[in-house]
């Protein structure tokens, strides 16, 4: 099932999990979340600290596809993304050890 997600900018509520700081923007459906394992669907945007961007789905105006909690992706996404459910859009403030490392993704 392909499920679909928006990471943005924003406030609503914030949760916490592990390296990875979740604020949702808009609430999803509270009842459909993924499981390991699943293939996902979604948009996003990267941005550091300072809110410049390096890298968008949105921007290319293709969603990126991935199989979630299956080390496909960044830790943080494999922990946060799974916390979200169906249709929610969130801002996930990932820990550089939940990203790219210190070094980042070039480095």
């Amino acid at each position: 099932m392909a499920l679909r997600r928006l990471f943005s900018r924003g406030f609503h509520s914030t949760r916490s999990v592990l390296g990875v700081t979740k604020t949702v923007i808009t609430e999803g459906d509270g009842k459909t979340y993924p499981k390991a394992g699943d293939r996902l669907t979604m948009h996003y945007t990267g941005t550091l600290k300072d809110g410049s961007k390096f890298d968008s789905s949105v921007d290319r105006g293709q969603p990126f596809q991935f199989q979630i909690g299956v080390g496909q992706v960044i830790r943080g996404w494999d922990e946060g993304v799974i916390e979200m459910s169906l249709g929610e859009k969130a801002k996930l403030d990932i820990t550089p050890d939940y990203g790219y490392g210190a070094q980042g993704a070039g480095g």
